[in-house]
């Protein structure tokens, strides 16, 4: 990609001659070099995306504690039958063998050591596509200054998913955590906080690539306008909020009981939704009362989209709006219709990482609508 912009440079510059050209790569450079930065970016998001659904896909295959250690730049696949055999005869010596998978041979073993492996491979790949051209725009003075900031932001949270990912597993080769579940699995408040890093750092690089690469659209600021951009940010906002709430549907696989739709069993509202004491207890530790929680804000996020596309056919928008406009209320019965038929066929793998998947396109086009609402304030009135 830095080859590329420079390549272009390089051919601008044998066009001009002169004080002219000068002039030229002065006004030129800035616009090139802000289409650069924002194609990395979303380059970089569009890796991010791909983690967060590899990270599904491993929880689902049950594959996330195969990796015992954790090791920044020495982690390898075994190279001969004998490293194989080390790495099993490691992963024995943990819960999750002794209590679940103790008929596994060395064969099965190692398809789930593959996936945890690619997974982290695909984050360690961020981290270089990221590192490498920020301190490139940095040195050549491509970011501007609030960019900078969040620059500086997103290399933070890129550590911080690294060392919570790690704190995650190391939640589930504890014997403490396995003896309190009656099941080897990783702290659900953790994995909460991994999934919820992660939709963070995706969003930052996916809204601030739109901000470079999408030009601005000037549509003068009206009362119905003002709605509509509410409307657009509180549905940003409870995409966000469900999809975190989804870590914790998955964390204690509240996904497979009540597999029932409208209903949950015979009733709306489940008898044991407050069995837990003390009662804040259930929104984080029921399995009932998370699953609960989680269609609850899928319907008030399905509701918040219906009226931002309502309120979005009362305005003038231009095709390009009102495209974002369509495609997130397509997007909102698409993932809906996903997280029903997931929970009716008992969260079969497919469905249950292309509901995740979902979760990341709907947020997806929610922040595109966002975006070309929130330059509007530039224009005259």
């Amino acid at each position: 990609m830095v080859s590329f912009c420079r390549q272009n440079l390089v051919q601008l510059n044998t066009k001009r001659s002169g004080s002219s050209l000068q002039k030229q790569l002065a006004e030129q450079t800035p616009v090139y070099a802000k289409k650069c930065v924002g194609g990395w970016l979303l380059i970089c998001s569009g890796l991010a995306a791909g983690t967060i659904v590899a990270g599904g896909l491993t929880r689902l295959t049950k594959s996330g504690l195969s990796m015992v250690d954790w090791h920044l730049f020495k982690e390898f696949p075994p190279l001969n039958q004998k490293a194989w055999e080390t790495e099993f005869e490691k992963y024995k010596q943990f819960p999750e063998f002794k209590m679940s998978n103790f008929a596994m041979d060395l064969e099965e073993f190692k398809k789930i050591w593959w996936m945890e492996y690619i997974h982290r491979s695909l984050g360690r790949t961020i981290g270089v596509v990221f590192a490498i051209p920020a301190a490139y725009f940095w040195y050549r003075k491509w970011l501007v200054p609030g960019m900078k900031k969040r620059t500086l932001i997103l290399g933070a949270l890129l550590v911080g998913q690294g060392l919570l990912g790690w704190y995650m597993v190391k939640s589930g080769l504890e014997e403490e955590t396995a003896k309190k579940y009656n099941d080897p699995r990783v702290s659900h408040y953790r994995l909460a906080a991994h999934l919820g890093t992660g939709f963070l750092f995706y969003s930052i690089l996916f809204y601030n690539g739109l901000k470079h690469t999408l030009n601005p659209i000037l549509i003068a600021m009206t009362p119905q306008m003002k709605r509509l951009r509410r409307l657009a940010y509180v549905s940003k906002g409870l995409i966000f909020l469900t999809a975190v709430s989804g870590a914790f549907v998955a964390g204690l696989d509240a996904g497979l009981i009540y597999n029932t739709y409208p209903l949950m069993g015979d009733n709306l509202v489940p008898g044991d939704v407050l069995a837990e004491k003390p009662v804040w207890r259930n929104f984080f530790e029921n399995p009932t009362t998370t699953q609960f929680d989680h269609r609850l804000l899928g319907h008030l996020v399905l509701a918040s989209v219906i009226m931002t596309w309502i309120a979005s056919r009362k305005v003038h928008l231009s095709s390009r709006q009102r495209m974002a406009s369509n495609a997130l209320l397509a997007a909102a019965f698409f993932q809906v219709g996903l997280g029903i038929s997931t929970l009716l066929l008992e969260v079969p793998k497919s469905l249950a990482a292309t509901h995740q998947a979902g979760a990341l396109g709907l947020l997806s086009t929610a922040f595109w609508l966002a975006h070309d609402l929130k330059v509007v304030k530039y224009a005259p009135k």
